[in-house]
């Protein structure tokens, strides 16, 4: 790296480092145990900083390790100052975040303010304080409908399936979103903004340096709770704006958070886990004013296809444009399948997710890592009825989110491959037993690994002038194919076909997800493969 794009890339680091940073999503349980009792925690997590620091991402991302009985996993939560004794101690998180900042990376965590656990002292109280009460108005209680309230109030459905709606024994009923544990805060309270401004507070004052914002479009439900009719609750990603996800309300929540962020120093950022109907709904949760970036799920569910994702990067980049964020780009993450099987599995499926990587980390805004993409794992698929463990379940079998939360493998040994100290051979979920080539130890010494592939592409992200933030010119290219330029320096390759394509040579090859071919000034790139070139007097 030459002085002066090293001295770039400082002055971006200690301003707007968001705009294009790759943030790693360590979901807590499955990323290191450090105490053996086969659950990852935050002294597992510690641990592996070094490693996250030498892969060449910015920050990283912890999910929810506070105080919670995990009927979710952890976005069921009992006490947002505290850290849940699986995970370890409140003096854990602190040594963790410092740390984190010693080896040069940033600490994002969650809150989760559309619901908390029915542990939570709040709720505990409001049960005990009966209808009409100052502690039922934290969250949204209703007498229900029918001759002796038998009905619930309205027709909505969790997103975990059946009613939205738990009764209290011969009481009133409460709203639940998500699984009846996680009972739904009432936003219309000030002491609900209160208490989460406070939460922020706490957070902010031990060092994080932001927080992704769970259910960030579900806090807000439209006044009088209306019914929405059975064609509605199959829409609820459609285009319809439903009753109780992303209502306008919730826009004045994140300008009070986003005063919170900016009152502190070292641009500490907020991101949106957003569902919007459309991009350019889900732009109104990046205004100047609101928070720094929101998840491009639309990025995450498209196949892999030339054209079906050049209309999604040119719409992604042009409805962010008008307020002037950056564009976040997702392929995985700890509630959907993971890429290397929606794209196929096997050898395709690896092939294409290697290719979707770099043309991932090649376009402008900010990228994010879901912990063991960068090793190529799959979704395990065969998980023994017993130790499957998620809510969603109880909606689809088909649904459930075990599958891409199995712990990852460290070292080429036995199962779980390093992820508990040695001599721990059950952890919360089995790691499957042929997975010790795809281990951090087997891929470190594999040049052509995937995790390999991985660090040369985030060191030529961090060092190319090019790439980053910015903006993409298209080229003219071959049908199943997609060319672009960045800062005329650098041209991005990608053949989505079943077979290999030829085109002029665009310059000098850097990178590629495959190996590519090139005689007399053409290039042969391989079916389902990506290359990066410099070009120009690069």
């Amino acid at each position: 790296m030459t002085d002066a794009v090293r001295e770039v890339h400082e002055a971006r680091a200690a301003t707007r480092w968001w705009r294009d940073a790759v943030i790693y999503q360590v979901y807590v349980r499955s990323f290191a145990d450090g105490n053996g009792d086969g659950v990852g925690d935050l002294l597992g997590a510690r641990s592996r900083l070094g490693y996250l620091a030498e892969l060449g991402v910015d920050a990283i991302w912890l999910t929810p390790f506070y105080t919670s009985p995990m009927a979710d996993f952890g976005y069921d939560v009992a006490d947002y100052r505290d850290v849940d004794p699986i995970f370890g101690t409140l003096a854990d998180a602190k040594a963790l975040i410092e740390d984190a900042h010693r080896h040069g990376l940033k600490v994002i965590t969650d809150v989760v303010p559309n619901h908390t656990s029915d542990r939570h002292a709040w709720f505990q109280a409001a049960v005990q304080a009966g209808p009409g009460s100052p502690e039922r108005e934290r969250y949204i209680f209703r007498p229900g409908r029918g001759e002796d309230g038998e009905l619930p109030p309205n027709d909505w459905e969790s997103v975990f399936g059946g009613p939205a709606w738990t009764r209290l024994p011969g009481d009133e009923w409460y709203l639940h979103l998500f699984a009846p544990a996680q009972p739904d805060l009432n936003w219309d309270d000030p002491e609900v903004h209160a208490e989460f401004e406070a939460i922020m507070r706490f957070w902010l004052d031990l060092g994080v340096d932001g927080f992704r914002v769970d259910v960030a479009h579900g806090m807000v439900k439209e006044a009088g709770l209306p019914d929405i009719g059975s064609a509605g609750q199959a829409e609820m990603l459609g285009t319809a704006v439903l009753p109780y996800f992303d209502q306008d309300g919730v826009h004045e929540i994140h300008r009070a958070w986003r005063r919170v962020l900016d009152s502190y120093p070292g641009e500490r950022i907020g991101v949106a886990e957003a569902w919007a109907p459309s991009q350019e709904r889900l732009a109104r949760y990046v205004r100047p004013d609101e928070l720094h970036q929101a998840f491009n799920f639309h990025f995450l569910k498209t196949p892999w296809d030339a054209e079906m994702l050049r209309a999604v990067i040119d719409e992604s980049l042009a409805t962010v444009a008008p307020v002037g964020a950056p564009t976040t780009w997702v392929l995985s993450n700890h509630d959907v399948r993971r890429h290397v099987t929606r794209y196929g599995g096997g050898d395709l499926g690896l092939r294409r997710a290697r290719a979707a990587s770099l043309l991932m980390f090649s376009l402008p805004g900010s990228a994010y890592i879901y912990q063991g993409e960068e090793l190529g794992l799959p979704e395990v698929l065969d998980l023994p009825e017993e130790v499957c463990q998620d809510p969603q379940r109880l909606r689809d079998p088909e649904a459930g989110r075990d599958g891409c939360r199995v712990p990852i493998p460290w070292a080429h040994s036995e199962p779980p491959f390093g992820f508990s100290p040695p001599g721990i051979e059950d952890t919360w979920l089995p790691v499957p037993a042929a997975w010790g080539p795809l281990s951090v130890e087997s891929q470190l010494a594999d040049p052509a690994s995937t995790l390999t592939l991985y660090r040369e592409a985030l060191r030529l992200r961090r060092e190319h002038p090019s790439l980053g933030d910015g903006e993409l010119t298209w080229e003219e290219a071959p049908s199943g194919t997609l060319i672009f330029s960045r800062g005329g320096r650098f041209v991005c390759t990608v053949n989505t076909s079943a077979d290999p394509v030829e085109l002029p040579s665009p310059g000098r090859l850097l990178l590629s997800s495959a190996p590519v071919a090139e005689q007399d000034g053409v290039v042969r790139l391989a079916a389902d493969s990506c290359a990066w070139w410099a070009s120009g007097d690069a």
